[in-house]
């Protein structure tokens, strides 16, 4: 009796093989013209019953069309059917039902439920474990570049070339030799210029500063300063080209 008819439990309630159910109820007439009229007694695709190929015939070609159909349903189908079978099949339902409705039952599908949430649960904080650590990792490379850029952020006074070379680990000289191989700037006299399309941004400013020549006479000068914003600037175009600031360098 327990092997008369399979029942899926997988689903949102019991359901049985429509193909077997109609082996089973010995119905003599084909398949798909026996459902289709039972259809008209008023059940509906996906609330009593599901479309689904069953297997493939012992002579090959296409599997043939099953529906997966509720346990009410057959049930009821049975009921129609009005032979000793489906009079048999039908107590084997409610058998069943009574089984499927017993305390333990309910208490063995609520646990399955709750193991699957629990392993859901597992496979979604694993995922999210995953996520921290790029995000770390990601936090880790960033970091010496958010230290360096928060430096100039924090600044908002003007400063000298040579403050920004010790940045790099360079000299002023090679400092302004590396701008000047960029196209960022050149040299006018004494004094480091911006090129054209540069000069209007606020990277930098000219201050005149008080000198003493050599022969001991007193005289003036104009000296490139840059922004915080120009220093900003710096930062990108010497990445480009493969400087980076010795705080990155040491992460």
């Amino acid at each position: 009796m327990n092997d008369l008819l399979k029942v899926n439990y997988d689903t949102d309630q019991p359901t049985v093989s429509a193909r077997e159910l109609h082996e089973k109820l010995n119905i003599g007439t084909k398949f798909t013209t026996w459902f289709e009229r039972m259809k008209d007694y008023g059940f509906s695709e996906g609330n009593e019953f599901f479309p689904k190929l069953g297997e493939t015939s012992e002579q090959g070609g296409r599997p043939q069309t099953d529906f997966q159909i509720s346990v009410d349903m057959a049930k009821q189908i049975c009921m129609i059917q009005r032979s000793p079978e489906g009079k048999m099949i039908r107590q084997y339902f409610i058998d069943l039902e009574k089984a499927w409705n017993t305390p333990e039952q309910i208490m063995a599908r609520a646990l399955k439920m709750a193991n699957q949430s629990i392993d859901s649960l597992k496979e979604r904080c694993a995922f999210l474990g995953g996520q921290v650590v790029e995000q770390q990792k990601v936090i880790s490379e960033l970091q010496p570049k958010a230290n360096y850029v928060d430096t100039i952020l924090q600044s908002k006074s003007l400063v000298l070339t040579t403050q920004i070379a010790k940045d790099y680990g360079m000299s002023a000289r090679k400092f302004n030799r590396i701008l000047n191989e960029l196209k960022i700037q050149y040299k006018v006299g004494d004094q480091w210029v911006l090129y054209s399309k540069y000069q209007s941004n606020g990277y930098v400013h000219s201050r005149t500063i008080n000198i003493t020549r050599s022969n001991g006479m007193p005289d003036t000068k104009m000296q490139t300063e840059w922004t915080q914003k120009g220093r900003l600037f710096l930062y990108d175009e010497l990445k480009k080209a493969g400087y980076v600031p010795l705080i990155e360098k040491a992460a």
